[in-house]
């Protein structure tokens, strides 16, 4: 990864086995779940990241547009 923001804050052992625990943890859900599940619950968490992003989008346009309006006037 080449975003580390924690790099220098925690202990190297402490994120090793932070990393670890999460690799676990994903891995006992894709053997508790059937992979049709695990496809659908990647594509709904695709769409709501999608969905933030057009919320965000509108947001900037609308502040842009209001900066523009103050400039003119």
């Amino acid at each position: 990864r080449k975003n580390k923001p924690f790099e220098g804050k925690i202990p190297e052992e402490v994120r090793q086995h932070a990393r670890a625990a999460h690799q676990e943890m994903h891995a006992s859900f894709e053997a508790l779940f059937p992979p049709e599940f695990m496809e659908h619950r990647r594509k709904a968490r695709k769409e709501m990241l999608l969905a933030w992003r057009s919320m965000l989008d509108t947001a900037i346009n609308r502040m842009e547009e209001g900066e523009k309006k103050a400039k003119a006037v």
